[in-house]
């Protein structure tokens, strides 16, 4: 062990077969809780500096072999620690920004930053039809972005000059500033405030950009909308988006779809549902109906695609769904197409001549229904649900 009081492992509160990284750990919280500019102890500078002192020699390889076979890794007294000009070099050419880099997680070497940068994503709605959502649609769409500087193509220069470096930081892109501590100098690095760290300056901005290389625009562009989508997915453009500053890359392009209702169709995920009215005879009796499909709102579908029948069975009670398949709408990942539902809704007729009066009080008594008994029977959604749903749209 070397000649002095101080135990580096004991200083640092960590085992003597500590790891670098429980060192590294062990200093960040004996360093903070210690700087001057947290710590109220009158001896925290003192404290302050033996725990730089313990960390120094610690993280060294060479110099924590060296003090763990008991010799002077500071080669005599305190080396680098002579006095307190001694943070900023001495014999072992120990530097107070090493100190700041261990504390806060590492310095960050800036330099001069790139004028020229990735363009922000940008976001726009597009509203479609039930019809367009199901089958794919191509639309135009109006987009106010960023876009390249027709006038310096980017450089945000004015035309027959150029950036050049800048006097304050000599092309640096930061500037440093000392000052003076009782641990010695103290740099601060900060951006140019001259040119905000890029070193350089564009002393003729070009009049069209004022220098972004980008100016405001509106376009219009077409998104082909690939069938099967439903409100909330977004169409994704690359490199449509914002252009960067400094005529930088553009980023992408969001197109967020919105599905507006139909009159008469609901979707529920792949599945079309629809209500058709039939007349209360029609289903006691059964009979064959033709449902128009949505293909009937595209402007150039096959009519043979337009309608479907249907066969309603003998005795069909209100609420009763029957399906085809196939005619849904597109699946958007797979192949195939949802179901079409349809619920029918049986029709009371409400207007009756008196012969036809006649007539139902004829099979009514035929039926022994003239005074008929209600029977009270709990429903299920699949009678009443799907007529209210179609018509509130829950």
């Amino acid at each position: 062990m070397p000649k002095m009081t101080e135990d580096y492992y004991e200083i640092l509160g960590v085992p003597r077969d500590a790891t670098p990284e429980q060192i590294k750990k062990a200093y960040r919280q004996q360093a903070r809780k210690l700087h001057p500019d947290v710590a109220q102890e009158p001896d925290a500078a003192d404290r302050f500096k033996k725990v730089a002192e313990a960390y120094e020699v610690l993280r060294d390889e060479q110099k924590r072999d060296l003090y763990d076979r008991g010799g002077d890794p500071l080669g005599g007294g305190m080396g680098g620690f002579n006095g307190f000009g001694g943070f900023n070099g001495g014999a072992q050419g120990f530097d107070f920004t090493n100190l700041v880099d261990a504390m806060f997680g590492g310095q960050q070497t800036r330099g001069p930053r790139s004028r020229v940068r990735r363009g922000q994503d940008a976001v726009v709605r597009l509203d479609l039809d039930l019809a367009e959502a199901a089958f794919g649609a191509t639309k135009p769409v109006r987009v106010d972005t960023a876009v390249l500087c027709p006038r310096c193509n980017g450089s945000g220069a004015s035309e027959g000059s150029q950036p050049v470096r800048c006097s304050t930081c000599h092309g640096q892109g930061d500037v440093t500033h000392v000052q003076r501590s009782f641990l010695g100098d103290i740099r601060t690095t900060q951006p140019c405030p001259t040119c905000r760290g890029y070193g350089t300056v564009i002393p003729n901005p070009c009049v069209e950009c004022n220098g972004e290389g980008r100016v405001r625009h509106s376009r219009t562009i077409e998104v082909k909308v690939p069938a099967g989508v439903d409100t909330g997915i977004r169409v994704k453009l690359s490199s449509q988006g914002e252009v960067g500053p400094g005529g930088g890359p553009a980023g992408d392009l969001y197109v967020a779809l919105n599905v507006q209702p139909h009159d008469v169709f609901k979707r529920v995920n792949d599945d079309l549902e629809v209500v058709l009215k039939i007349p209360m005879t029609a289903a006691a009796l059964g009979t064959e109906v033709e449902v128009t499909t949505l293909e009937a709102d595209l402007p150039d579908a096959d009519p043979a695609d337009t309608k479907v029948t249907l066969a309603v069975p003998a005795g069909t009670q209100s609420g009763t769904r029957i399906t085809v398949e196939g005619k849904g709408a597109p699946r958007l990942r797979g192949n195939g197409r949802g179901e079409l539902g349809v619920t029918l809704l049986v029709q009371t007729p409400t207007k009756l001549d008196d012969s036809q009066r006649e007539l139902l009080r004829q099979l009514a008594e035929a039926r022994n229904e003239s005074r008929p008994e209600g029977t009270v029977q709990r429903h299920s959604k699949g009678v009443f649900g799907r007529i209210r749903d179609a018509f509130v749209g829950q």
